[in-house]
């Protein structure tokens, strides 16, 4: 890690495979960051609309379903409303990509990708999407920028794309463990951060309180991700209360 005056002229950038991961994963360290002046980024890369020529799989009316939700399109209308509300509450802005959710993706002869479930590998023809995803990213980055990456972290397939894509852009880079993933299937956070060292960088009381209202502004997740507030709540202050900080993680 830099140190913090140099730190302190420098852009972070964490990039979110979902609007609310980047918030999840890392928002009491974000409202921190920006309340010490640091200017912080939220890029959220599956963030596209679904094809408007195409109807919704049956996962994807599924998951609307848990969302509380309808169409594609008014379902990414809401999420974006929600993401950009969370990212007030933290003090940092956001900037969506084209790629749509897994649940929208389909093949070239039109089927879903991703049938059955959004914890699969990567299907054969999205090979080429890491690549994709690294070109949108870098159109934007500066050389100074600081880059936080998922460590992906429970499997989901647009964790494991977009880190793929991060990588893809040759830069050095930090790592967040994605929440709640991280929480329900610990023992994956080793494999996934093999051969990388972490810090732990703290977050003040004031930074948990801004995290858990960060998280709160994704209504529509909260009843999937946890099942009631409170819920979420205690899980994430528990999560604070064991070293008061979260950890990043970097190779070498």
């Amino acid at each position: 890690m830099e140190n913090k005056d140099k730190i302190g002229a420098m852009r972070w950038i964490y990039i979110s495979p979902h609007y609310d991961d980047g918030i999840l994963s890392c928002g009491g360290l974000i409202y921190d960051q920006t309340r010490r002046g640091i200017p912080v980024e939220i890029w959220t890369v599956c963030a596209g609309y679904p094809p408007k020529d195409r109807p919704l799989s049956a996962l994807a009316q599924r998951i609307h379903g848990e969302w509380k939700t309808k169409s594609g399109r008014g379902t990414i209308i809401l999420r974006r409303k929600e993401d950009r509300a969370a990212a007030v509450v933290v003090g940092a802005t956001v900037r969506h990509f084209s790629v749509p959710d897994c649940i929208y993706r389909r093949s070239a002869d039109g089927m879903p990708l991703y049938p059955e479930g959004v914890f699969d590998p990567p299907h054969a023809e999205e090979a080429k999407l890491p690549e994709s995803i690294a070109a949108m990213l870098q159109r934007g980055l500066r050389k100074t920028d600081v880059v936080v990456a998922p460590l992906s972290v429970g499997h989901h397939v647009d964790h494991v794309l977009t880190r793929l894509g991060v990588e893809r852009t040759g830069r050095s880079l930090l790592y967040y463990a994605d929440t709640p993933y991280v929480l329900n299937h610990p023992g994956e956070l080793k494999p996934k951060s093999r051969k990388m060292t972490s810090s732990l960088l703290p977050v003040s009381k004031a930074g948990l309180r801004a995290w858990l209202n960060g998280i709160s502004a994704y209504q529509t997740q909260i009843e999937m991700l946890f099942g009631v507030d409170a819920k979420m709540r205690d899980e994430i202050q528990e999560y604070w209360n064991r070293e008061k900080g979260i950890h990043l993680w970097q190779k070498g």
